[in-house]
């Protein structure tokens, strides 16, 4: 019998990504994931909450094709380092299967190489970094965001359209995330961009204030402000605007820093008239109230996550991309192989989620990897985001 399992163990070691180790000898689906449970972006760690809770469900409700789902969703603190530790600690101990749904740029970019040389699915990464969806390069790493670059793209047009005489200042961290923001919203304004813009600022993560790029770019006498910021960033940079009397016609951020975890230690007062976008639903709009997709979400917030502030969007983005995995998931019937993963990720076919505007839809190939592809500008009240004018795109 030791001689048997040693052989059995042998062949699970040399055929196990193929296969799927963990599904093909435990009967269940085990997915792995990093958040940042503690540390400045804390607060997504609501996202991996709520996919606990939407799998639990899924598991009450018998599960995915049958088989249970073993959701392990770890702290990584948003550090590169510690990403790389849990999830080689995932992948090593605890055989999952795939990664989902682990957040940032930077902290993704330090298992990258990694999980595409091991084999191991790297789905619906939370970042909008373009370099996810290269599967000629990465063929084991989807996006699952709207990319930076055609985000800020959509802004850019906004302006070039509605915002005459536009004088623009643009702040953005100085990494990938603030770097492909940019380089969007710059080909969005095309031959007009030299002229438009002002003044532009960068940040450093590490930087404790950015109130000196702040004055700055109020001297420059922009009336137009695009701040690339996350996290507490955000909120300095809407508080910082108001203390300078500074009022900008139009001033955009990023849908990755509109939480309303962020908007909150700036004072909403202050950040009435900010402009974002979104590609789904805000379950709190009075406009969706007799919606299905939406009714569903928040019956299941009630049962499971009761008490919840669902002014806070990261349940419903959480809620929103366990979906998605779920559909892929589903899609593979019993052959459950990383590869027959990506090949089901890779063959989405307008697949109209619940939380998903009317009209928005996920569509993938296997030459194109980015799964949203268009987006609605939304306006912030006070209260809540306010969805305006036509679904966009970049094109």
């Amino acid at each position: 019998m030791t001689l048997f399992r040693a052989a059995l163990a042998f062949v699970f070691l040399v055929y196990g990504s193929s296969l799927g180790l963990a599904d093909s000898v435990m009967g269940e689906i085990r997915i792995g994931q990093t958040l940042p449970y503690s540390g400045p972006l804390s607060s997504f760690g609501i996202i991996g909450r709520v996919q606990e809770a939407y799998f639990a469900k899924i598991n009450a409700e018998g599960g995915i094709n049958g088989r249970k789902v073993k959701f392990i969703s770890v702290d990584d603190a948003y550090s590169p380092p510690k990403t790389v530790e849990q999830t080689r600690r995932l992948v090593e101990q605890e055989g999952v299967l795939l990664m989902f749904g682990s957040l940032g740029t930077a902290t993704n970019s330090a298992v990258h190489r990694y999980l595409n040389a091991k084999g191991i699915p790297q789905l619906f990464v939370l970042s909008g970094a373009t370099k996810w969806a290269d599967p000629r390069n990465s063929p084991w790493t989807m996006p699952g965001m709207l990319a930076y670059e055609t985000e800020g793209a959509i802004y850019a047009k906004h302006i070039l359209q509605n915002i005459p005489h536009a004088k623009i200042a643009i702040l953005s961290q100085n990494d990938d995330f603030g770097r492909d923001y940019v380089t969007g919203f710059k080909r969005g304004l095309g031959n007009e961009a030299k002229a438009v813009i002002v003044a532009e600022e960068k940040y450093e993560a590490s930087a404790p204030t950015i109130s000196s790029q702040l004055a700055t770019l109020k001297a420059s006498g922009a009336n137009v402000l695009f701040g690339v910021t996350i996290g507490k960033f955000t909120s300095q940079l809407i508080k910082g605007v108001a203390e300078l009397g500074w009022k900008p016609d139009a001033f955009f951020v990023p849908a990755s820093a509109s939480s309303i975890s962020f908007l909150e230690p700036a004072g909403l007062e202050n950040a009435i008239g900010l402009i974002s976008s979104s590609n789904q639903k805000d379950t709190i709009d009075p406009q969706w109230a007799g919606d299905a997709g939406v009714s569903d979400f928040l019956e299941f917030m009630k049962r499971y996550l009761p008490g919840a502030d669902l002014n806070n969007s990261n349940y419903s983005a959480g809620y929103h991309y366990a979906g998605l995995l779920t559909r892929v998931l589903q899609a593979c019937g019993k052959d459950l192989s990383r590869e027959n993963i990506m090949r089901q990720a890779a063959s989405l076919r307008e697949i109209a989620l619940p939380l998903l505007l009317p009209g928005i839809t996920v569509t993938t190939g296997h030459e194109d990897y980015l799964p949203f592809q268009q987006s609605q500008l939304r306006r912030f009240n006070g209260k809540s985001w306010i969805g305006f004018g036509d679904i966009l795109d970049d094109r």
